[in-house]
């Protein structure tokens, strides 16, 4: 039997190429996005709506799915949007929105899907995340701390339903050819002060954009991940793997042990 896999956000970007390539590869996947119509008779997979800002939204989203194909053997967590400015000239509001929909929205269609995946026994949360949720740049610090919060998130939640066997994974992609910051939106409200560090971010993300890489290695990254057993929480792909990123996943992957080791003591 084909395995029913949930992909959010998979109208543009990663989570278009990650539900083309797993629909390639003989998944039955099932997309959403905030406007589902847009793209019908367009897409190789069925698309159904999802707005992670609405409530109401979330929960017509979890009925109607389990209604239809019965039963969901993964979900991967893509949807998402970025606020890019200065913290200091960034509202506090567009700050809280970055949360709301990347964080919140993330764990709400996360919750509506457990129960399921604890009564079945089964199953695997794979959630795009960003090398910005493990080292930090300027002119992002929202999209950075939803990131971050989203990381924190998921590595307990990984404790807490490994007795269940279901699976919890992170992908953290560097710098890919997307239409993010295409998308993105930012403060009109400039600080002077900020002026020299602003045009020296205004170059270093137009060399970062230049030498980008294609955005299928995230998509084949996540396959990878879909295809393996147990696989391993942090899953970084692209260029921007430094050697701190890398000795940040060595340690974590120490502690991962200790602390399955000790609970298992338990």
């Amino acid at each position: 039997m084909k395995k029913n896999i949930l992909v959010t956000g998979a109208s543009s970007g990663f989570g278009l190429l990650i539900a083309n390539e797993l629909q390639k590869k003989g998944y039955n996947v099932i997309g959403t996005s905030r406007n589902p119509e847009k793209y019908a008779g367009k897409l190789s997979f069925k698309m159904i709506a999802l707005d992670l800002d609405s409530e109401q939204s979330i929960n017509t989203f979890s009925e109607r799915i389990f209604k239809e194909i019965g039963h969901l053997d993964i979900l991967i967590n893509n949807a998402g949007f970025l606020v890019s400015g200065i913290a200091e000239e960034t509202p506090i509001e567009l700050g809280r929105q970055q949360l709301e929909t990347n964080f919140w929205g993330t764990i709400k269609v996360t919750n509506a899907v457990l129960p399921h995946f604890r009564k079945q026994k089964f199953g695997k949360i794979i959630t795009v995340g960003s090398i910005i949720g493990l080292v930090s740049f300027p002119n992002a610090a929202y999209y950075a701390a939803s990131k971050h919060a989203l990381e924190g998130y998921f590595k307990s939640l990984r404790y807490e339903l490994n007795e269940f066997n279901i699976s919890v994974a992170m992908i953290e992609p560097a710098a890919f050819k997307t239409s993010i910051l295409d998308n993105s939106s930012t403060s009109l409200k400039k600080i002077e002060d900020y002026n020299t560090l602003r045009n020296n971010i205004e170059k270093f993300s137009a060399n970062l954009a230049e030498q980008a890489e294609d955005p299928i290695m995230v998509a084949e990254k996540v396959l990878k991940v879909v295809q393996t057993e147990k696989p391993k929480f942090r899953n970084i792909v692209g260029k921007g793997t430094s050697a701190l990123i890398n000795l940040q996943h060595f340690a974590y992957g120490i502690l991962e042990k200790n602390v399955l080791k000790q609970l298992n003591k338990v």
